[in-house]
């Protein structure tokens, strides 16, 4: 298997963590966003939203990041990280869902105005959407935060694809405007994913080239 990713791609971290988590043989290919390499035609060919993580497993494609990690965990006959009991799994999938339409939407455009496009010369941040976004990371962290009072994961006593989906913007937490300080809960949880050691190895990959890159994708 392949997986194609950019380094300190937020969304490509999901499935490294999960392929760190399950210890899996996978060829990782990180491209070089700054030369185009998401907008070639064989990229293209892969996926044609011109987005990472991409899997290739022989002659399957698979792109969406939520997607790959559960398939990831399927193709290896089952885990804990994505049980096959229909209440739990469909209650994982409910958390993978309101990630990425409501909690890390709200975040990652926030990260994505604030931090990104001045960074990379790509204008200034839109204010009537910035304010839109931390409005809106605000009403649903308090949804996260009750949830995981007395809570170490999102489901159940162990981890799951949901908690790697759920943090993969962490490591942008004190750099944007949003303030998390009334958020003890998420501020523990985020602290307790980000130091197991699935987690840090997808951190370190290619972290030399991710150093001159931090584009969310």
């Amino acid at each position: 298997m392949q997986l194609y990713t950019l380094p300190a791609s937020p969304n490509s971290r999901k499935a490294l963590a999960v392929i760190r988590h399950l210890g899996l043989d996978v060829d990782v290919r990180p491209l070089d966003f700054a030369r185009g390499e998401t907008r070639t035609p064989a990229f293209l060919a892969l996926n044609r939203n011109g987005m990472v993580p991409v899997l290739v497993d022989g002659d399957f494609v698979l792109w969406e990041s939520n997607a790959i990690c559960a398939y990831l965990v399927d193709r290896t006959g089952g885990s804990p990280l994505y049980p096959r009991e229909l209440k739990v799994r469909a209650d994982i999938n409910r958390w993978l869902s309101w990630e990425q339409a409501h909690f890390n939407r709200a975040f990652g455009t926030l990260v994505f105005e604030s931090i990104i496009k001045p960074k990379f010369g790509m204008g200034e941040p839109s204010r009537g959407l910035v304010d839109f976004c931390l409005q809106e990371t605000g009403v649903r962290a308090r949804v996260l935060d009750s949830h995981l009072a007395g809570r170490d994961t999102l489901v159940g006593d162990d981890i799951t694809i949901a908690d790697y989906a759920m943090v993969s913007l962490e490591n942008y937490r004190d750099a944007t405007p949003f303030d998390w300080t009334p958020f003890a809960n998420i501020n523990r949880y985020f602290d307790a994913i980000r130091s197991t050691e699935a987690w840090m190895k997808a951190t370190s990959v290619d972290a030399a080239v991710a150093a001159s890159e931090p584009v969310p994708a």
